[in-house]
């Protein structure tokens, strides 16, 4: 590997792994936020102007803390659950595109930190391993309050994974490639003339039934049965505290990055400029003068800036639902699975196979 290699792919690793995790303590604190002004409560404003320095009090809290573990837990697999917890998503995020291509010093840098061309499949890989550290970390802790916490939240992971995944494969169908680039570029034009090409537009029920999925993947309300304080107390991680508990809280709010990053990426139209975007980019070019190389890196720039965008909005519907819809029962949790969504996306999946079918004839 060459030395600009090297440094293109260390640069793009540091760049979302910082945005990622940058990022979380904003997340956290304009959810306690979001959500005491939804519940007419102040909420964190002692901390810091605002409240904003309250995350970075946790952290110290969490860093400060004993760190205790039950005696009868299995030692390896209790420390190793809130690990993978973490690690899954972020490697996920990988094959997620930032951006089509920056030019730097006359050589072309893809924006996405591993380009391959069956990029879904790494992604559903990886999302896939997020029902291990719920069965572990139950399992492991050697409490019943965990083991049933666990228990449920294997038993959704898998159940809402098949309607996630039919949704997913009607618009693999539509797109006809596992490249995440190559979607986004199939993104990028109009559809009947006025709407941008995003697959929400193209596939609305598809889109719609691996949002809701993406609920109880990463078990935000109203899908949070496998760690409901009412019933299980706290559940799968009841046992963790101080910096293990703090691993399963950030990989919890990881995974909604992905997830957001994912979603905007298959059906909102990924990196692909946001109305009035190129006339920006048109006219910072026209107006300094850039060449060829200098308007691809502006483009870039707004590219990121609007896939960023997108996934600041879906964030921001996680925590606008989970402080508006009360949770579920967990038998209705099981009958909007397999009763509602497995059928209606097996149905759109069977109706988008035969239209695209006869539009390719």
């Amino acid at each position: 590997m060459e030395m600009f290699d090297l440094i293109q792919m260390v640069a793009k690793v540091l760049l979302v792994l910082g945005v990622c995790l940058g990022v979380l303590p904003f997340i956290i604190w304009f959810e306690r936020r979001g959500a005491s002004w939804m519940q007419g409560r102040v909420g964190p404003n002692r901390v810091g102007p605002f409240g904003l320095m309250q995350p970075l009090a946790d952290v110290i809290k969490f860093l400060s803390k004993e760190e205790f573990s039950p005696r009868e837990v299995n030692k390896f697999y209790y420390y190793l659950a809130p690990i993978v917890a973490l690690i899954a998503p972020i490697c996920a995020l990988a094959v997620i595109p930032f951006g089509s291509k920056a030019i730097i010093d006359g050589k072309e840098v893809i924006l996405q930190i591993a380009p391959m061309d069956t990029g879904i499949i790494f992604i559903l890989a990886f999302a896939g391993l997020e029902v291990y550290p719920v069965i572990l970390a139950g399992w492991a802790s050697k409490n019943k309050y965990s083991v049933l916490g666990a228990l449920r939240g294997s038993a959704q992971i898998v159940s809402y994974e098949i309607s996630m995944g039919l949704a997913l494969l009607s618009m693999l169908i539509v797109y006809g490639t596992f490249s995440p680039q190559e979607m986004v570029t199939w993104q990028s034009g109009t559809f009947l003339g006025f709407l941008p090409s995003w697959g929400v537009f193209v596939n609305p029920i598809g889109a719609m039934v691996f949002w809701i999925a993406i609920f109880a993947e990463t078990n935000r309300l109203p899908f949070d049965l496998p760690e409901g304080e009412s019933e299980l107390v706290a559940g799968y991680h009841l046992e963790y505290g101080a910096m293990k508990f703090a691993l399963f809280f950030m990989a919890e709010y990881v995974a909604m990055i992905m997830a957001s990053a994912f979603i905007s990426t298959m059906f909102f139209g990924g990196y692909s400029l946001l109305p009035g975007m190129a006339e920006a980019v048109n006219f910072i070019s026209n107006h300094f003068g850039f060449l060829e190389t200098g308007r691809q890196n502006v483009k870039a720039f707004f590219e990121f800036i609007s896939i960023f965008t997108k996934v600041s909005f879906f964030m921001f519907v996680f925590i606008w639902v989970r402080w508006t819809l009360p949770r579920f029962r967990f038998d209705q949790l099981m009958d909007l699975g397999w009763k509602i969504l497995f059928p209606l996306s097996l149905i759109n999946l069977v109706g988008v196979t035969i239209a695209v079918y006869f539009l390719n004839q």
